[in-house]
């Protein structure tokens, strides 16, 4: 989507709309990542008070924040990939629509459709080796360097759940395409 500018010549092609989530499987998906996006919004908050308190206690009070460090990552690495399914449901990633808006609506279609199970298959792979990073950490208790040692359960056991979910909404997405609910999705 261009942003007040114009090409001459190109048919400017309506913006994608999302499908309506039916039956029970994908409307427990919307209910699962509406929740996992609120889990974000917190996460965003607990990463920005953290950092401001790290700045105000180094510089103010000279204090020593060994901890703030894996305490803002970490969060951030939860609010973004807990919130991945959510933005993949709005078709909110970042696109470039140069090509959509020159192809025939049918080969349009098609692209959508490739884009989407090869997207799907990327994940998939990811999530599978989030899902064996986890479990390596969690077998062999492994934990960051720093003095504050966190679990790395915590960031990988995120990255593995984000993903997982993100699988869960492409491939809804990509059976959608072939029976009639994917549409322009």
């Amino acid at each position: 989507m261009s942003h007040d500018v114009d090409i001459p010549g190109v048919t400017v092609t309506p913006a994608m709309t999302v499908a309506v989530a039916r039956g029970p499987l994908p409307r427990a998906i919307a209910a699962i990542n509406a929740v996992m996006v609120f889990i974000g919004m917190i996460a965003l908050l607990i990463a920005s008070f953290v950092l401001t308190y790290s700045v105000f206690s180094r510089y103010l009070f000279k204090a020593a924040t060994d901890w703030q460090d894996e305490v803002a990552v970490f969060s951030i690495v939860g609010a973004v990939f807990l919130s991945g399914a959510w933005v993949q449901a709005q078709r909110g990633h970042v696109g470039i629509d140069a090509i959509a808006s020159i192809l025939p609506a049918s080969v349009n279609r098609v692209r959508r459709i490739v884009v989407d199970i090869l997207t799907l298959v990327f994940c998939a792979f990811f999530a599978w080796k989030s899902w064996t990073l986890f479990h390596e950490a969690w077998v062999d208790k492994m934990t960051t360097s720093s003095t504050f040692s966190p679990p790395l359960t915590i960031p990988y056991g995120l990255m593995a759940t984000g993903m997982t979910l993100l699988v869960l909404q492409l491939a809804l997405q990509s059976v959608g395409h072939f029976i009639g609910q994917g549409k322009d999705t």
